[in-house]
């Protein structure tokens, strides 16, 4: 696993990272102010990439729903009365666990080689696909929110919003990947040759 071979600075340094990118792009009214999408997908699949624990699988998905229930509340609204947060709502963990396990199951690939980095970027761009089909899939059929669910209207509106979701998420697990490249790839370069 590629956590086994970062050293605990890098490893904080990751987390933290991951922490504010989920934060500032997750509480919408500071993703509006900064004009950022949300991505907390892309963290979910960096995290198991980078840092694999199970435990801070569990830290990020009570962060998520922190968030959420920060924000609800915010607005002055029930956190459990809010339009998003449905009987499907449990399917978003759902989703968060596709993306954090895919990640770590790629993490022994990971390397500077950009053949790799690629792989990686390709799993990255299926598990989000995956996750959107979960979570997109789930608010529709069991959410409650429409009167008459049928397959076309489904259809319509994963088409309509899949390709941004799954570019967005892409889009970041890139950036991810290009600063991992750039800045995370020499600690753990030296402490593989030391092993």
């Amino acid at each position: 696993m590629l956590a086994d071979t970062a050293s605990p600075r890098q490893m904080r340094f990751t987390l933290l990272a991951l922490i504010l990118a989920m934060v500032m792009t997750r509480f919408h009214e500071i993703g509006k102010l900064l004009h950022l999408y949300d991505a907390s997908m892309a963290v979910f699949f960096l995290g198991g990439l980078l840092l694999s624990r199970h435990r801070l699988f569990l830290a990020f998905v009570v962060l998520g729903i922190s968030i959420d229930f920060a924000a609800i509340s915010l607005r002055g609204e029930n956190f459990f009365d809010a339009y998003c947060v449905t009987p499907s709502y449990g399917f978003l963990q759902v989703a968060y666990a596709v993306l954090w396990y895919s990640g770590r199951a790629v993490s022994g690939k990971l390397s500077t080689q950009i053949a790799s980095l690629l792989g990686v970027a390709a799993v990255g761009v299926l598990a989000s696909t995956v996750a959107f089909i979960i979570s997109n899939g789930a608010f529709y059929w069991l959410g409650g929110r429409y009167a008459e669910p049928h397959m076309a209207e489904y259809l319509a509106r994963a088409w309509r919003w899949g390709p941004s979701y799954v570019m967005t998420a892409s889009a970041y697990i890139g950036a991810g990947l290009l600063l991992w490249r750039v800045f995370g790839k020499h600690s753990v370069q030296g402490r593989m040759a030391q092993v």
